[in-house]
């Protein structure tokens, strides 16, 4: 209790002596920062925390932070590293740095660095020691070393010229800066190098070579030619392509410029490119002002090449001749550079429309080229006639049907009429046979009639295939050709060379008015023959032109039954044979005969190919021309009687009568066929051709049957005489065979020999030992037939 009573009395003295001490007034360390806040917000304070936020620090003290940094830092130092020493943010230090450098004339702000007036002299002093150190510095590289921007370097070091830098700055190049020693040496080389100079020498080739300063080697060089000092000129200004012309080389250049000018009275560009005149256009046109030139694309020429090119083409305009300018031209222009100066000769002249320019060099009168045109009429009508009598077909056109047409009919029976007439006759005589029936017995009978089917059904595309070539109003007929217009033009006009014939000839060949003229020609030929022709060709008796068809409608009925003693696929080839021959001459016989009625008929039926049938087929008549195409697509096929069913329908539909053969016409044919080819076995020389009449005749004797088949059936042929021959007949036909095969191979051969391969000595003896085999056994060949011509004789 003693030491609680204690306790309360030592509380009791404390309090007493709280109550009489004096009072002091303290504020909390967060009390402060709300007062200070306070007046900061009511902006009676102007402080800045620092980034830490312990302190507070004002602008002034910032600027004069900053100073202080920058004079120890020796006048430059970066705004980055000022922020970490000051403590404050960035922002308030790149403000209160701006704020200096606008104070204070002698600070600049420069990529983020202060830098001050000392800072600069010193790098100035330092520059000023390498430039006499040197004699020359370069900015570019004064900037590696100090990092500081080149418009800026350069700037403040031309303001320092002349107070700390001793030297003087290039004028065209502000980059560089030289002692005034180092300019008068290079002054003196450079005088003495170019004064030694005579002939054009590129500044470029000077700068590798003694390692010139560019841009002063070019100041001192024009301030040296500008005063006189050098005797010549720079041409192409301050580029690679600079030369340096002294003026004795430019006296020599340009006398010989003026002397060949006068002479040749041209200039070649490449001609003074090679001389050492780089610009050679400008370079003429400043030293040739007053002279008229004609400037080309490698030369300019001279008036007096052109007076001469101009009196030339006007000789040849009025003398009615032609011109070759390529003599008197040089021979370095173009064909373009002498297509210009004609173009402008012709213009000059006024001569466009009288002349004419063939080729590249030749300038021709238009009346020359009508003198040569007059040259062809005889020809044109010579040809013409021609054409009309070997290709009337391709010549006729709609009008010229229209018109032969009413010609017939005004001076002919009609046709209808004819081919009744000839129809009565025909069943008359018929009908006077013995047994009163209709012409039973008789050998001439019409082909059976049969339905007619509908044309848009059945020959849809023949008529389509037609149809376009029916449209064509006229085939154009070419002129002569090309070699032809030339032996002409050699002949008549013999002054000419032949290049400007040749040239002449082709542009008569594309001539509009030549071919234009020879078209009349041909058309008036036409028409006056048509009348003549179709006379001619309407004197043949209907009766003959029957025979004649029906002979050979029953040699092809013959012909197929010889084929049926083969195999099969010789039947196709030996079809295919009496296709292409017997049968197409007997379907250019008709159509040649219904192209009569057109007046398009040619004199040689034989003449007549595919391209000119299709033609004659496509004028005809709708009513005959559908049979006739059917008989003209037969012959592409391969069975004989598909041709024989058309050609019988086609020639019931012209109005025509087929004779149908009987034994004795069938003997009477079989007689007349094998003595054709005895004939042509008498006069055969060749082996292959008297191995084909011989085995083609021994199959007619020993079958009784017609044979029309190529010469690569012969083995076929010989094969089917087995058993028919004598064995011994047959050994020697195998053998006779055997030895044609031979000969023919070794006459390949001997052709290679010819080329230089294989053995020609060893080769050419087999060859004749051949031959001479052959020779041995023709005789004996040809008798196995011409031993039984008395025999058949007798027989027939």
């Amino acid at each position: 209790m003693a030491a609680a009573w204690d306790e309360i009395r030592r509380l009791a003295a404390d309090f007493q002596r709280a109550q009489f001490a004096d009072t002091v007034q303290r504020l909390s360390e967060r009390n402060c920062i709300e007062i200070v806040a306070k007046l900061i917000e009511e902006k009676k304070l102007d402080v800045l925390h620092t980034v830490d936020g312990k302190e507070y620090i004002t602008p002034s003290q910032i600027s004069r932070e900053i100073k202080d940094e920058l004079y120890a830092h020796g006048g430059r130092v970066n705004i980055v590293d000022l922020q970490k020493i000051i403590n404050v943010d960035w922002v308030h230090v790149e403000a209160r740095a701006n704020d200096i450098t606008r104070s204070d004339r002698n600070i600049q702000l420069v990529l983020g660095q202060l830098i001050d007036k000392n800072y600069l002299d010193q790098i100035a002093e330092e520059v000023n020691d390498k430039l006499q150190e040197a004699g020359m510095v370069n900015i570019p590289e004064l900037c590696k070393i100090h990092d500081l921007p080149g418009d800026f370097l350069t700037e403040e070091l031309s303001k320092r010229i002349g107070k700390i830098l001793h030297g003087q700055m290039d004028e065209f190049n502000r980059g560089v800066i030289f002692t005034p020693a180092f300019v008068s040496r290079h002054r003196a080389r450079i005088r003495g190098l170019f004064s030694a100079v005579t002939r054009p020498t590129s500044v470029s080739n000077m700068i590798a070579v003694y390692g010139f300063q560019e841009h002063l080697l070019y100041s001192i060089l024009e301030e040296l030619v500008n005063t006189d000092r050098l005797k010549g000129t720079v041409v192409g200004g301050r580029q690679d392509k600079a030369l340096y012309i002294p003026d004795i080389y430019s006296k020599t250049q340009n006398t010989w410029v003026d002397s060949f000018l006068k002479q040749n009275g041209y200039l070649e560009f490449d001609a003074l490119i090679r001389l050492g005149i780089p610009d050679a256009v400008s370079y003429i046109k400043k030293r040739f002002k007053s002279s008229k030139l004609l400037f080309l694309r490698a030369a300019c020429v001279g008036q007096a090449l052109v007076d001469q090119v101009e009196a030339s083409v006007e000789e040849a305009v009025n003398s009615a001749t032609w011109t070759d300018v390529q003599p008197i031209l040089p021979s370095c222009l173009s064909m373009e550079d002498v297509g210009i100066i004609i173009n402008e000769a012709m213009r000059t002249t006024n001569v466009q429309s009288t002349a004419r320019v063939l080729g590249d060099t030749v300038v021709v009168s238009e009346k020359f080229i009508s003198n040569c045109l007059a040259l062809f009429d005889e020809a044109m009508q010579h040809k013409a006639q021609k054409e009309v009598k070997n290709n009337p077909v391709f010549l006729i056109t709609e009008e010229d049907l229209k018109l032969g047409s009413i010609m017939t009919e005004s001076t002919a029976p009609s046709k209808k009429e004819k081919r009744e007439a000839e129809r009565r006759k025909k069943t008359t005589e018929g009908s006077g046979c013995k047994g009163g029936g209709g012409g039973c017995n008789a050998r001439e009978v019409r082909v059976r009639k049969t339905k007619k089917k509908t044309r848009r059904d059945d020959d849809s595309d023949e008529e389509a295939a037609v149809t376009p070539q029916n449209r064509n109003k006229h085939t154009e007929v070419p002129f002569m050709a090309l070699e032809e217009i030339v032996a002409v033009l050699e002949e008549r006009v013999c002054d000419c060379p032949e290049e400007v014939l040749c040239e002449l000839a082709e542009h008569l060949l594309r001539f509009p008015v030549s071919i234009s003229t020879y078209q009349e020609v041909v058309r008036t030929v036409f028409m006056s023959s048509t009348s003549s022709t179709t006379g001619v060709t309407k004197k043949r008796s209907v009766k003959d032109f029957q025979e004649e068809l029906s002979n050979l409608y029953n040699n092809i009925r013959l012909f197929e039954k010889g084929t049926k003693l083969f195999s099969d696929e010789t039947q196709v080839h030996i079809a295919k044979h009496v296709l292409k021959t017997v049968c197409t001459d007997v379907t250019n016989i008709l159509v040649n005969f219904m192209a009569a009625e057109l007046m398009m008929s040619v004199e040689n039926p034989n003449s007549i190919t595919n391209e000119v049938r299709l033609k004659i087929l496509g004028k005809l008549p709708e009513e005959t021309r559908g049979p006739l195409m059917k008989v003209h697509n037969s012959l592409n096929g391969k069975a004989i009687e598909d041709f024989l069913t058309s050609i019988e329908t086609a020639v019931e539909v012209c109005g025509f009568m087929l004779k149908k053969g009987d034994k004795k016409r069938e003997r009477k044919a079989l007689f007349l066929h094998r003595q054709a080819l005895v004939e042509q076995l008498k006069e055969a020389e060749d082996p292959a051709l008297i191995l084909h009449l011989t085995s083609v005749l021994l199959f007619q004797a020993s079958t009784n049957c017609m044979l029309h088949a190529p010469g690569r059936c012969v083995p076929q042929i010989i094969g089917t005489l087995v058993g028919r021959i004598s064995e011994e007949q047959h050994r020697l036909l195998t053998g006779y065979q055997a030895l044609v095969v031979k000969h023919l191979v070794s006459q390949s051969q001997g052709k290679k020999r010819e080329q230089g391969e294989g053995d020609s000595q060893k080769e050419g003896d087999e060859e004749e030992a051949i031959r001479k085999e052959l020779v041995s056994l023709t005789s004996e060949v040809k008798d196995l037939v011409l031993s039984q011509k008395t025999t058949s004789g007798a027989e027939e």
